[in-house]
């Protein structure tokens, strides 16, 4: 699955799912922007793709800022003169109870986990319509699709990911262009190493595989569906769970 010849941008790529991304599409050959909030670990993924003979550059953009969107896009815009590939993962959770749930945990967390990609699409939808060819891909979560109790937010966050991923390839496959979603199950990252113990041993019982995932995984799957061998794929949900969640 080479993606020589390709530029990818990642958001928050500075750890996690996010980092695995960006390291796996620089081994398959594509040019990587790389974009989170921390500049530091920004630079440091930059130089291990380029210590691995990749080639990466560092955009740092908080995606609940439109404004450092716009100004990040244009920058990668300039640096690779184009944007075949878009993985949105960039997120967050703010977990409570719904009755307890504050109105500003709601609007931070649909803010950085849905309406960002919404507005990373747009940045980078030109550059694919005119190339006719481009690939988005979202990162999605199997709470979007089972829900999950205290993750109110962050459940209709991930679920209206699947939507927007639906609405966007129906918009954009005649032009070549597809837009899938992929959804991790239990991933060990650092947003899951905060949870109980108890919570992480009834999650195990609940994967038919029996191990929780890895960044890895779900970066394959990305990576897959960067390349032409996905061509023919749209509009899809694609479950990395371990078996979690079947059908």
């Amino acid at each position: 699955m080479s993606l020589s010849g390709r530029v990818a941008l990642v958001t928050g790529a500075s750890q996690g799912i996010g980092h695995a991304c960006a390291l796996k599409l620089a081994q398959s050959g594509a040019a990587v922007a790389v974009a989170a909030r921390n500049q530091e670990k920004l630079n440091q993924l930059v130089h291990q793709i380029a210590n691995t003979g990749g080639k990466a550059a560092a955009f740092p953009m908080d995606v609940a800022d439109e404004e450092q969107i716009k100004t990040a896009f244009k920058a990668a815009l300039a640096q690779f003169g184009k944007i075949d590939i878009l993985v949105n993962n960039a997120g967050i959770t703010r977990d409570q109870l719904l009755m307890r749930m504050k109105r500003a945990d709601w609007d931070a967390v649909l803010s950085t986990n849905l309406t960002s990609a919404y507005l990373c699409i747009q940045q980078a939808i030109s550059s694919m319509l005119k190339q006719r060819w481009g690939r988005i891909i979202n990162v999605t979560s199997i709470f979007g699709q089972i829900g999950q109790a205290g993750q109110a937010n962050y459940a209709a966050s991930k679920a209206g990911l699947i939507g927007l991923t639906m609405a966007i390839a129906r918009e954009v496959a005649s032009r070549n262009i597809t837009s899938n979603a992929v959804a991790p199950g239990f991933i060990e990252t650092a947003m899951t190493a905060g949870f109980s113990d108890d919570f992480k041993q009834n999650a195990l019982k609940m994967i038919p595989l029996g191990r929780v995932g890895t960044p890895d995984d779900v970066a394959h799957a990305v990576c897959f569906l960067a390349s032409d061998e996905a061509s023919y794929i749209t509009g899809h949900v694609m479950n990395v769970n371990g078996g979690m969640l079947m059908g």
